[in-house]
């Protein structure tokens, strides 16, 4: 069976110096907000290119702690509206809606399966205070023309970069193109942690302090709470943990770039869409997407002949239970890529010959 991911094999690759890590910190005594967690923080966000990155529990929370600040700030308030891809994994709009902000949903392109720029500029209305870019299965969903838009509206440019540690855009890392950004470290990600973990990155330090704060229970001085807040920290082993990965996150994403280019070059079936790149430095890869209108067939076939693939995501956020209030709404791009991607495959573990039976079996499909 060639694995989705092989998790075991990802880890195994560092499995020395992580044993080394967490001795270190068992060893320590101190499991919470130490000198590992420091570390981290700093070597993310000089990793970034950002002043401050801020650990907590997982993806979902930092976008969450990023829309609860700006409420704090004073610089939104409840009822304001985000645009947010139509497109993308749920905690994305997740995220806006916990707050009590009204997500507004963009097609994407066909093409780039990112928020489509063109489009934009006809869903702001004066309750338009931020659009939050996804940058879906590793690539830049980032442009020029968003980065316009952000300044002639004056608005918050916030980022989910759950699926794109390394990824640039015109030389610049993802999670410092916009305002603020969140960051998933959940165990399959290209920097993942052995459980949930994620971080904040911005430039802004009254952001950042405010994040902190309502991670940390409300507080920025020990039993004494201005915040509201909850309990969303980043632990002492997932911290060294992500910091031995992080040193090895640029040659891992290498690796799968050359997997996606073999496979783009070799996969000719004329039933299957491969994904379009334009510039490799805006493409991590987390998952590599193709689609097709025989895609449940093509992963029957697939999983019948060993090779185990994933569908990211089956059903859209608009026809999701949980906004039952959306489920008459039609987003037709959205909704044929639901029903055509399927994920193939890829990692820094996998070997040429699994790549190259990846690519033979969908040929002969």
């Amino acid at each position: 069976m060639i694995k989705f991911l092989d998790l075991q094999k990802v880890t195994q690759k560092y499995s020395e110096e992580i044993h080394e890590a967490i001795s270190r910190v068992m060893n320590s005594g101190w499991y919470l907000q130490g000198k590992e967690n420091e570390k981290f923080e700093a070597d993310y966000s000089a990793y970034i290119g950002t002043k401050y990155a801020i650990g907590c529990a997982n993806g979902l929370d930092a976008l969450i702690w990023i829309f609860r600040a700006y409420l704090e700030m004073g610089v939104m308030t409840q009822g304001d509206e985000v645009i947010v891809p139509a497109n993308t994994y749920i905690a994305s709009i997740l995220a806006i809606s916990e707050n009590g902000l009204k997500p507004v949903l963009v097609e994407p392109s066909i093409e780039t399966y990112q928020i489509d720029d063109l489009k934009i500029e006809t869903a702001i209305t004066e309750r338009t205070k931020a659009i939050l870019i996804v940058h879906l299965y590793g690539q830049c969903a980032y442009t020029e023309k968003i980065g316009e838009i952000c300044k002639k509206y004056n608005l918050k440019l916030v980022e989910d970069n759950a699926q794109a540690h390394g990824c640039k855009f015109n030389g610049r890392k993802t999670g410092s193109l916009g305002d603020a950004a969140g960051h998933s470290f959940y165990p399959g990600k290209n920097l993942g942690a052995f459980g949930d973990a994620g971080a904040v990155t911005t430039n802004d330090e009254d952001l950042a302090g405010v994040v902190r704060a309502v991670a940390n229970y409300g507080s920025q001085k020990k039993y004494v709470f201005k915040y509201c807040g909850r309990n969303s920290r980043l632990d002492e082993i997932q911290a060294v943990v992500l910091s031995v990965k992080l040193k090895y996150l640029d040659e891992d994403v290498a690796i799968r770039k050359k997997v996606a280019k073999y496979y783009i070059e070799h996969i000719t079936n004329s039933n299957v869409i491969t994904p379009i790149v334009k510039d490799w430095d805006t493409h991590v890869f987390h998952i590599f997407t193709i689609r097709t209108k025989k895609r449940d067939e093509l992963q029957k076939y697939l999983t019948e002949n060993g090779i185990q693939t994933i569908i990211h995501y089956p059903i859209p956020p608009h026809k999701q239970e949980c906004y039952k209030e959306w489920n008459t709404l039609a987003f037709p791009i959205t909704e044929q890529i639901h029903n055509e991607e399927l994920s193939l495959p890829i990692s820094p573990v996998m070997t040429d010959e699994d790549v190259k039976t990846v690519v033979e079996t969908i040929n002969k499909f």
